[in-house]
């Protein structure tokens, strides 16, 4: 505990602290950690509202501290360009978090229900399974300021008022970028569901054309059959 308070203080500001931090000093950047750790936490934890989540996330954001330090350049405080990166890291897991949820990897469930697909008719219970992976698509791409709005507001259930606060944006604007991203959520919904069922319905045809080609060699092959056989009843006889 004396260590971290001797390093902070050979430091007099941020700058001379991130400068220092830039050149390699270990000091340098624990006295940062130190210095700011309890406001980047409070940021995770106001948002995620989770203490172990707000940690871990903690923990997360620091690392990408070092090693985009060299990138800062004091266009603004030191104390904003962390908290970007504090909020960015929060949602970068609300992200991965979604996704997991409806994830197409998810290992395979020997006790699980089997769902079998009937062929040839529209399978409403894989509707749902469809609708998810197609929402996920649709969040994936939306642009980044519509992705974050939506996922704090209708997945982490967060108010205008504090997506305001939490991304310093005004409240009007939270509000139009959420309207925005439904909308876009709503056109790319539109087309996989277009898409679905254009293939849907270019199924029977499909169909229809296979079982043509299968009852066409059939019929060629029949006469071929006919003839090997005769030519190995003439064979046999001619044997005897």
């Amino acid at each position: 505990m004396t260590t971290d308070t001797n390093a902070t203080t050979r430091f007099d500001s941020d700058a001379e602290l991130v400068r220092s931090a830039q050149q390699g000093d270990s000091d340098a950047f624990a006295s940062l950690f130190h210095s700011h750790k309890a406001r980047i936490y409070s940021v995770c934890l106001r948002m995620t509202n989770n203490a172990a989540e707000a940690e871990d996330l903690t923990q997360d954001a620091f690392l990408q501290v070092f090693r985009k330090l060299a990138t800062f350049r004091g266009d603004s405080a030191l104390s904003t360009w962390l908290y970007r990166i504090a909020v960015n890291t929060v949602l970068m897991h609300f992200r991965k978090k979604v996704l997991r949820q409806i994830s197409l990897d998810e290992p395979y469930n020997q006790d699980a229900k089997v769902v079998r697909r009937e062929y040839g008719s529209r399978d409403d219970r894989l509707t749902g399974s469809v609708d998810r992976i197609a929402l996920a698509r649709a969040i994936k791409d939306l642009p980044d300021g519509y992705r974050t709005i939506f996922l704090l507001h209708e997945v982490e259930g967060y108010e205008h008022q504090e997506i305001a606060e939490l991304l310093d944006c005004s409240v009007g604007n939270s509000k139009s970028q959420l309207h925005k991203a439904k909308l876009r959520i709503r056109e790319l919904l539109g087309r996989a569901r277009q898409a679905e069922e254009a293939g849907h319905a270019s199924r029977p045809a499909r169909q229809r054309s296979r079982r043509t080609e299968d009852r066409w060699e059939r019929e060629q092959a029949m006469p071929m059959g006919r003839l090997a056989l005769s030519a190995n009843q003439q064979f046999t006889a001619t044997g005897a």
